[in-house]
């Protein structure tokens, strides 16, 4: 794996890079996370096959904060993503987007044509804030996801949440990227999601051309299964929300190598 660095926008993006050569795979991480929730596909056979490409958003990981606080927001990270496929060559990648990762691979879709498809997990189709109630189970460690200072103990509560109940997987670098991200972009998002600054993400799958496979960790203590399986979605792969057994919310922290596996599956459909 290569650490980088690219300017988007006049933003500094940070990034890893793997070894693989074949089909671009951008992958975006959810709130208050980072790249390094990727390094297992990084480093093992997934990204020795295929050109991954993991960034860190806007106040998070290694990039720099953001210097208008507009970019913290789904469409604001949306213009991060657009740009830097541009400036690595990647528009026709496939994008992968857990949790907050995968709404901003929603709001980018119609101005992404050449993007191979769309893997999104953690990530429920809305199309008004009014529709999160139904989307999202009722755990209030959500909160924290929309709120400036984190201690310690509120991090590990909203870190435990991405796992499934009773994980035996250490949540400490969930804690360690929740702690060192910047918290205006936690709160920035949430006034902007407040303010209704996102696409109608209902209207964008119903209209999407381009197939796109739905994961869903089968002990996901976080999103609503039922909600995502009542959604009008043509392009749906294999028809069906896919249900990944034994895991939460991380499934690809949680299972890497099965995570990996149903992605090349989906990958080698497009061929």
């Amino acid at each position: 794996m290569i650490e980088r660095s690219v300017d988007v926008a006049d933003q500094q993006i940070a990034f890893v890079e793997s070894t693989g050569t074949g089909r671009p795979v951008v992958l975006l991480h959810g709130n208050s996370s980072s790249s390094r929730v990727w390094q297992p596909l990084l480093a093992g056979p997934f990204g020795q096959r295929f050109r991954c490409l993991a960034l860190d958003l806007p106040g998070h990981g290694r990039s720099a904060r953001a210097a208008r606080p507009d970019t913290y927001s789904v469409p604001g990270y949306a213009g991060i993503l657009i740009g830097f496929l541009t400036a690595l060559a990647a528009q026709d990648a496939v994008i992968v987007g857990w949790s907050l990762g995968g709404h901003i691979a929603l709001e980018a879709a119609p101005a992404l044509p050449e993007a191979a498809g769309f893997v999104i997990f953690g990530a429920p189709p809305v199309g008004t804030a009014a529709q999160l109630g139904e989307a999202f189970l009722p755990n209030p460690t959500l909160n924290v996801g929309y709120t400036a200072e984190v201690d310690t103990d509120t991090a590990l509560s909203y870190a435990t949440s991405f796992l499934a109940p009773g994980s035996t997987i250490p949540p400490d670098e969930f804690v360690a990227d929740i702690l060192a991200t910047d918290g205006v972009a936690r709160a920035s998002l949430l006034a902007s999601i407040g303010a209704g600054r996102f696409a109608d993400e209902v209207a964008v799958i119903a209209r999407l051309t381009r197939p796109i496979a739905v994961l869903h960790g089968e002990h996901d203590q976080l999103v609503s299964l039922d909600y995502l399986r009542g959604l009008a979605i043509p392009t749906l792969w294999r028809g069906a929300v896919q249900i990944l057994p034994g895991v939460g919310h991380a499934p690809h922290v949680e299972a890497p190598q099965q995570f990996a596996d149903i992605v090349t599956q989906f990958i080698t459909d497009l061929d």
